[in-house]
Parts: C-alpha cells; sequence; structure tokens
C-alpha cells in the first residue's frame, strides 16, 4: 500500500471561529473587529496611531523543543509591546497571521495565542483579525500592534542632542543569559536541567526573564507624558548595536560608561559561575526589552526623583557626543570603540 502524506489536525474555519470566540474582546473605538473583511475603527483627530509589525520564524526566533508554547506567544506579543512603549504610545489593537505546519496540532496554537493575549491584556489590547495559511516548514508568526499617542507628542530615535545625558531602564543581559543556561551545552541529555552550579533561584529568574519579559509600556508613556526624553529606542537587538540605531538616525555620537551598567545579582552571579563577563552579556544581549532613551542634563534631578516614586529602575550610563566622536566604551578612565555584539538578521 502507497504511503499517503500525512493530514493536518487543524482545519482552518473552525480555528478561527475557536480563536475568535476565545480571543476576540471589544473595545473602545472599535467598530468592526473579527468577522468581515477587515477590521473597522474610529480615531479621533487629536490622536497619531502607530503601527508595529514583527515576523517570528520557527527555528530563528524560537524552538518548540525549548520553549513552551505559551511561552512564545508571549515573548512575540512583548517584543511589538515594546516597540510601541519605545515611542511612547498606548498599545490599542492586535492582528495575528499564521503559517501553521502539519505537525501542529490545534491545541499548540491555541496555547500560543493564551500567551499572546495574556501579555497584550496587561495594556487592554484587543485582538481585531489576522490571517492563517499553511506553511510547508515550520511555524511562522506575524504580529500587528497599533498604538495611539496624541498628536504631535511621541519619541523617536532622531532627537539626541550632544549633551544629552544616555540611559536605561531595569537590567541588561539576563534574557541572554536565561537563553545560554537552556543550551545543550549547559544541561544535562538525561534530564534537561542545567550543570551550571548556580542557584535554583537566579537561575529562574534569568529563564523567566527570557520567556516572560517585561515591555516597558508605562515607563514609555511616563517619559513621553511628561516630555524628559528627547530620543528613545527599545532594546531588541542589544545595547552596542541599538545605540547606534539611535545614534546615527539622530547623527551623534555616544560614550558609555561600562561601569554604570545595570546588571541584576543573577546575572553576575551567571558569569562567575560561568566565567563570562557580565558586562559583554549587557552589550550582546537582546530580548531584555528595555528601553533606551536619552535626556537633556537638565532633567536628570526629576527624572531620578520621578523614577523613584513609581517605582521604575532607570541609570544613567553615559552622555551623547558630537558625530565625529564616535560610539565609544570607557572604564576606569580609558575609552575604546564600542565594537558591535549584539544580534542582527543575515550576518
Amino acid at each position: 500500500m502507497a504511503n499517503r502524506k500525512a493530514k493536518s489536525a487543524i482545519q482552518e474555519f473552525p480555528l478561527i471561529r475557536g480563536l475568535s470566540r476565545r480571543f476576540a474582546r471589544h473595545a473602545p473605538g472599535l467598530v468592526q473587529g473579527i468577522g468581515d473583511d477587515a477590521a473597522v475603527i474610529e480615531p479621533t483627530e487629536q490622536t497619531w496611531w502607530h503601527v508595529t509589525t514583527d515576523l517570528l520564524a520557527e527555528g530563528i526566533h524560537f524552538n518548540f523543543k525549548s520553549a513552551a508554547s505559551e511561552s512564545i506567544g508571549y515573548r512575540a506579543a512583548m517584543a511589538n509591546l515594546s516597540d510601541l512603549a519605545a515611542m511612547g504610545a498606548t498599545p490599542r489593537y492586535l492582528l495575528i497571521s499564521l503559517a501553521i505546519p502539519k505537525t501542529l496540532r490545534p491545541s499548540h496554537i491555541f496555547e500560543v495565542y493564551t500567551g499572546l493575549m495574556k501579555a497584550c491584556r496587561q495594556h487592554r489590547v484587543a485582538l481585531i483579525g489576522g490571517d492563517t495559511s499553511a506553511s510547508k516548514t515550520g511555524l511562522f508568526l506575524n504580529i500587528t500592534l497599533l498604538g495611539t499617542t496624541p498628536t504631535q507628542q511621541a519619541l523617536f530615535r532622531h532627537g539626541a542632542h550632544v549633551g544629552d545625558l544616555i540611559y536605561v531602564t531595569g537590567t541588561l543581559g539576563d534574557s541572554l543569559a536565561g537563553l545560554r543556561i537552556l543550551t545543550p551545552l549547559h544541561t544535562t541529555r538525561r534530564t534537561g536541567k542545567s550543570r551550571i552550579a548556580l542557584s535554583r533561584s537566579h537561575q529562574r529568574f534569568l529563564i523567566g526573564r527570557h520567556f516572560h519579559p517585561t515591555a516597558r509600556v508605562a515607563e514609555g508613556q511616563w517619559l513621553n507624558q511628561e516630555r524628559l526624553a528627547s530620543a528613545a529606542i527599545d532594546l531588541s537587538d542589544g545595547l552596542s548595536g541599538d545605540l547606534r540605531h539611535l545614534c546615527t538616525a539622530s547623527r551623534v555620537g555616544a560614550e558609555i560608561d561600562l561601569e554604570q551598567l545595570p546588571i541584576s545579582a543573577a546575572c553576575r552571579a551567571y558569569g562567575r559561575a560561568t566565567g563570562r563577563v557580565p558586562i559583554q552579556l549587557a552589550l550582546a544581549g537582546g530580548e531584555d526589552y528595555e528601553l533606551l532613551f536619552t535626556a537633556a542634563p537638565g532633567s536628570q534631578d526629576q527624572i531620578a526623583h520621578q523614577a523613584r516614586t513609581r517605582g521604575y529602575r532607570v541609570t544613567c550610563i553615559g552622555t551623547i557626543r558630537p558625530k565625529r566622536f564616535g560610539i565609544q566604551m570607557s572604564s576606569g578612565g580609558r575609552r575604546k570603540p564600542l565594537p558591535v555584539t549584539s544580534y542582527e538578521h543575515f550576518h
């Protein structure tokens, strides 16, 4: 008897109806959501709309062997939420398109959506549409997120000025450390558990920062509403690369003080346990989804006071320099060029 090709367990239209029933919600300003040829939104005249999109491919951005389906969805949503956070925007609406291989079951897709919506509902984001297709390879996940700011009031990469101070939120390098804990080199074949001499609490923290990062939406809105930041970008590829994007857009240089980089106790402990330098993790590690922003030096006390009052962790790590200065790092009074060690597609 001839071998028959495996048939997918997924049926397109029942899947779409099930996703709509479980995850779609009505939201202010939404005239028509899932169920028609296009969603309809009623905007206001005093609003700027911000639109961001990400394409995530199995084997490149995620792997079902090392990550739960819900975590994959959660991280995917946070990546887009972080883009809007960097603009100081309020997230509003979400569209999701999928190309699904035969190897996945409907339960996998529902778990991905559960993670997506768990992240988005923290910010009252409504799912309003998308598309589904078959894939001959792995899962492809495309997310489009829409957000708003008041007209003429948003953060951009191009606003930094010479003399501005450079800040980051949170701590850097945690996600990369968590990812490396999960690699086969650091885990046993039999149990899949880490063989690194690192406490369980530190391992849980770092792995949690990798699988469940936090987009700094509230911090971005604060910086925008109070008009404190002159420029901003989210750290999705790594400080060494994303700082360059901001400097290129603003036509400036920068000096980073390595001794001021905020590194968590868990990341420092990981460095001691593995012989890795935590500063290198902080420079190279993307997917922490912290914010990098610049601000006038006269705002330093205001930023410190308001961040402390709101419970935000914000650290000054450097200064914007003239373009001819380039992008340099300093430590112990010595300067040298900052190498690009962050993630880059096709490199």
